[in-house]
């Protein structure tokens, strides 16, 4: 009778068993060749010697349907089969076992809706989408093909892009008995820019065709976080899939218009259900989708999506006071989630483009009470760095009056080394909160100024909008070749370095005539 791999154990150790299943990957080591090998409910490596470096059984093929009879060993703290005998079934077996495959890799991929964390008809709009995307990544681990996290470079985007990594990790290492597959098939990337750009996708593609060259391994599923939904990432997502990638999106950006879509697995978006993304941040939308994915809890995400939403400042009272009374349950006051909030944009900053998987999780409170040690070492720190940057804000600052509407501008370039924290956002913000604490009701757009973007926050009051801007920039400085995008009241442009005086001028116009 033919073991299924799922039941494959330590107390198997020693015995020889039967198994049938499809060769996924084939690898020739110095010593055995290494065949990769599935029945739908796991994946299990088979060692055939037949000399030092000698491949063994060479009729068979990767996508060769096998029976097999193994005794079951552990090399480097895992199981392994070690090849009695092999063979290659006749093309009947092949079909039906084949078939029989699908149907369970299809039935173990299947998400069922599960309950959402809270109430809000934001998430019950895409329940279906969530269910969609579930399946998809799924049936990823399910068919041994790598996953690639990419998520924006900020406490949301981390938050977002951490609690997706934590649902599937658990998959991955139920579906193969290798240590080494909790990094060969799933990683995580920050972006630097607040979309994905086409330096990331060409290095995604390029490290995907080397390993699927050297290593048979199959090429990969994307999932963008906290970005993606917006006309600059098109070209990205382009240019992975003519390499055979694929992709998912969830994001809670305004896109100007859906042009994203069409071209990936699932897209998870607010604006696409007519609600609005600034209600509800990346990280809680990728929270709940993690419980999807996990079909059930996800321990140790629980105050995720609350941190995420102080981080994004989130205007949803019922939304963000149900998450805060979650995290409350699991011992995180408001003020701490704010520390951490701070520590995480801290630390991203010093990561940059590294994965930085550990380090991370300790940040996000895998272990609370290191976690808290952390905070305490670093939070005061920051704060000091804060407290800096905003007196040197202050002192640099020029404020104009346009109309109803201050707009503070402040140079970064000229006021900060480069590299240095707060991020220019950040600083910005700083400098848009503490004029709006001496001038509660003020109209007001802050505006960082950059050799070739701006980052700018305005308060409600001021009725500016970003994407609106963008729209006009586009008409006004058509020579600028203006990117960029946000939420409606805080966002980042990029434009052509010599076109800043008129991009400032288009902006100090625009001002005028809200």
């Amino acid at each position: 009778m033919d073991t299924q791999i799922k039941d494959i154990n330590e107390k198997l150790k020693g015995r020889m068993i039967s198994l049938k299943g499809i060769v996924d990957s084939i690898a020739q080591t110095s010593g055995p060749t290494l065949f990769n090998v599935t029945d739908g409910t796991g994946t299990f490596v088979l060692k055939g010697f037949e000399g030092a470096g000698v491949r063994a059984y060479p009729q068979i093929e990767e996508g060769s349907a096998i029976e097999s009879t193994i005794e079951v060993r552990e090399f480097n703290n895992a199981l392994e089969g070690e090849i009695i005998k092999m063979k290659k079934l006749d093309s009947i077996g092949q079909t039906k076992l084949k078939e029989a495959i699908e149907k369970i890799q299809l039935e173990r991929a299947e998400a069922k809706p599960v309950p959402f964390l809270v109430k809000t008809p934001i998430l019950e709009k895409m329940k279906d989408r969530f269910v969609a995307a579930a399946t998809e990544i799924r049936l990823a681990v399910i068919n041994n093909r790598p996953i690639i996290i990419r998520h924006h470079n900020d406490c949301d985007g981390y938050s977002a892009g951490y609690v997706l990594e934590r649902a599937i990790l658990p998959l991955v290492e139920k579906q193969h008995s290798a240590d080494k597959a909790l990094w060969q098939y799933i990683s995580r990337a920050p972006s630097m820019t607040p979309f994905y750009e086409i330096e990331d996708s060409i290095k995604d593609a390029s490290h995907a065709l080397t390993a699927y060259e050297k290593f048979s391994e199959k090429l990969p599923l994307v999932l963008i976080v906290d970005n993606g939904s917006g006309p600059e990432n098109l070209l990205s997502i382009k240019q992975g899939k003519v390499h055979g990638l694929d992709f998912i999106v969830v994001d809670h950006h305004a896109p100007e218009k859906d042009l994203i879509s069409d071209e990936v697995k699932v897209h998870i978006n607010p604006f696409l259900v007519g609600e609005d993304g600034d209600k509800i941040s990346a990280g809680m939308l990728c929270a709940e989708l993690a419980r999807f994915v996990a079909q059930g809890e996800v321990q140790g995400i629980e105050h995720i999506p609350a941190l995420s939403g102080l981080s994004d400042r989130i205007n949803n009272p019922p939304v963000m006071s149900a998450y805060l009374d979650i995290a409350k349950k699991k011992g995180y006051t408001e003020t701490l989630l704010h520390e951490i909030a701070s520590v995480i944009e801290f630390v991203s900053s010093k990561l940059r483009f590294m994965e930085g998987r550990e380090y991370v999780s300790t940040v996000f409170g895998e272990r609370i009470e290191q976690q808290k040690a952390l905070v305490a070492v670093l939070s005061p720190y920051i704060k000091k760095l804060q407290t800096k940057a905003l007196a040197i804000a202050n002192a640099l600052v020029t404020r104009e009056q346009h109309g109803s509407v201050t707009l503070q501008f402040l140079n970064v370039e000229s006021s900060f080394s480069r590299n240095s924290y707060p991020k220019p956002g950040q600083t910005i913000g700083l400098l848009h909160d503490a004029y709006l604490k001496e001038h509660k009701d003020a109209k007001l757009v802050s505006i960082a100024v950059l050799s070739d973007v701006i980052v700018l926050r305005a308060s409600e009051k001021s009725d500016f909008s970003v994407n609106e801007f963008i729209t006009y920039l586009d008409k006004a400085c058509p020579e600028a070749f203006i990117e960029g995008g946000g939420h409606k009241q805080a966002g980042a442009i990029k434009f052509v370095p010599a076109k800043q005086s008129e991009v400032l001028a288009a902006l100090k116009k625009f001002v005028s005539e809200i």
